[in-house]
C-alpha cells in the first residue's frame, strides 16, 4: 500500500521537472551542469561554481527567464578546481580571453587572492554599492549570501541529547569510554578542500581547543570528504553518525528532503562564511557576468538565494546573531595563504588526522 502511496507523488515529481521546458524554458543538464536558453543565442553567460547545481537550479531558471534571449552554461566545479583554473587559463601564451565570466566560490580566502594576484576586474553598480563592507572587497569580490558553519548528525545513530552543543562537548563526546564516535566521524579533506582548508584554519584561529580537537578526531579515525555533500551522502546512509564543519544550507536541503538528519550550531561560535563571486579578468563576456551578478545581489536574487538554495541573505548577516562570527572578505584571509604558514598547517593537520600506528598508517 505504501508504494501505491508513492506513485502518485513520483508522477507530480516527474511532471514538475518537465515544467521549464513547458513554459518555454529549454534546458540541458548533466551531473554537474546546467545549460539554459536557446542553443542559437549569440549572448552566451557562462557561469563556474561551487554551488551544488541541484540546490541552485531554481536560483538559475528565475535568471533565465527574466533574460529569454540569453544562453547560460552553468558548470559545477570544486573549490580547488575553480581557483587553479583561473590562474592556469592566465598563464597560457598572450592569455586570450576565455573561460566563465563569472565565479562563484564558497572558499572566500582563494576568491580574494585571485583579486589580490591580479586575476578579476572591478564592477560597481547600485547592487555592489549597496553591500555592507565585509561583503565587497575592492569592487572585485563580493559576497552573494551566507552559510553557517555547522555539526550535523544521523537522528538515528546519535540521540539528540548526547549530540554536542559545542567543540569542547565534541571533544569529551570523542574522548567517551564508549567510543560512540569511533569511525564514524567524518569532517573535510583540507588538503582536497578549499571550503575546508578555510574552515579549519579559522578554527585554528578562534579556538586553543583545535589541536586537540584534531588529535582526537584522528585517535577516533575520522572520515575526510571532499565536499558537503560526500559527507551528507554518508550521514544520510548511517555510514557516519556526525560530521564536523559543514554548510548548513546542504544539510537543510537533505533535511526539507527527508533524511534522517539535524543541524548543530556551535554555541561557542558558529562560523559565518560567504559565498563570493568574482568577474576574471579574461572574462568574455564580462558585461554578463555583471548582469548576473546583479541579479544576485538585487532584492529579487537575494529572495531567490535565500528560498532556492538555503544561503542567508547578505542583508540578513549585518547583525549577526550572538555566537555567530561572520568571516569578511578582505586581506586578512590571505594569512593561511602563505605558502610557508600553508605547508605548516598541512603538516601538522597530517599528523593530527593520520597518526602513526592508525589503520593504513606506518
Amino acid at each position: 500500500m505504501k508504494l501505491d502511496l508513492l506513485k502518485p507523488l513520483r508522477l507530480l515529481a516527474a511532471l514538475a521537472a518537465l515544467l521549464p521546458a513547458a513554459a518555454g524554458l529549454a534546458a540541458e543538464t548533466s551531473a554537474d551542469g546546467l545549460t539554459l536558453g536557446p542553443a542559437d543565442s549569440r549572448n552566451v553567460l557562462v557561469v563556474h561554481a561551487s554551488n551544488n547545481v541541484q540546490v541552485f537550479r531554481g536560483v538559475l531558471e528565475d535568471f533565465s527567464k527574466l533574460n529569454p534571449g540569453l544562453r547560460l552554461e552553468y558548470t559545477e566545479l570544486s573549490t580547488q578546481e575553480l581557483y587553479s583554473g583561473t590562474v592556469a587559463r592566465a598563464a597560457q601564451a598572450d592569455a586570450p580571453k576565455g573561460g566563465p565570466d563569472l565565479i562563484i566560490s564558497s572558499a572566500m580566502d582563494l576568491q580574494t587572492k585571485l583579486v589580490n594576484d591580479g586575476y578579476a576586474q572591478a564592477h560597481v553598480s547600485p547592487e555592489t554599492r549597496a553591500l555592507p563592507s565585509w561583503a565587497n572587497w575592492r569592487d572585485e569580490v563580493f559576497s552573494i549570501g551566507t552559510d553557517p558553519i555547522v555539526m550535523v548528525y544521523n537522528t538515528g545513530k546519535l540521540a539528540a541529547q548526547r549530540a554536542p552543543r559545542t567543540r569542547r562537548e565534541l571533544l569529551s563526546l570523542l574522548q567517551a569510554p564508549d567510543q560512540p564516535l569511533a569511525g564514524a566521524i567524518s569532517t573535510y579533506d583540507v588538503e582536497g578542500s578549499g571550503i575546508g582548508y578555510l574552515a579549519a584554519t579559522q578554527d585554528t584561529r578562534l579556538d586553543s581547543m583545535a589541536g586537540a580537537l584534531l588529535a582526537e578526531l584522528g585517535r577516533n579515525r575520522v572520515t575526510v570528504h571532499a565536499s558537503t555533500e560526500d559527507a551528507l551522502d554518508k550521514l544520510e546512509r548511517g555510514e557516519t553518525a556526525l560530521a564536523y564543519n559543514l554548510l548548513e544550507s546542504y544539510a537543510r536541503h537533505r533535511i526539507a528532503q527527508g533524511a534522517p538528519l539535524a543541524v548543530v550550531y556551535p554555541q561557542d561560535y558558529t562560523l559565518m562564511l560567504s559565498r563570493s563571486a568574482i568577474i576574471p579578468r579574461l572574462a568574455p563576456r564580462a558585461d554578463l557576468g555583471a548582469q548576473f551578478l546583479d541579479y544576485l545581489l538585487s532584492p529579487r536574487g537575494q529572495e531567490m538565494v535565500a528560498q532556492q538554495s538555503g544561503m542567508r541573505p547578505v542583508a540578513a548577516s549585518v547583525t549577526p546573531e550572538a555566537g555567530v562570527r561572520p568571516v569578511g572578505l578582505g586581506v586578512g584571509l590571505l594569512v593561511y595563504l602563505d605558502p610557508l604558514k600553508k605547508r605548516h598547517f598541512l603538516d601538522l593537520w597530517r599528523a593530527a588526522i593520520h597518526p602513526p600506528g592508525a589503520p593504513g598508517q606506518p
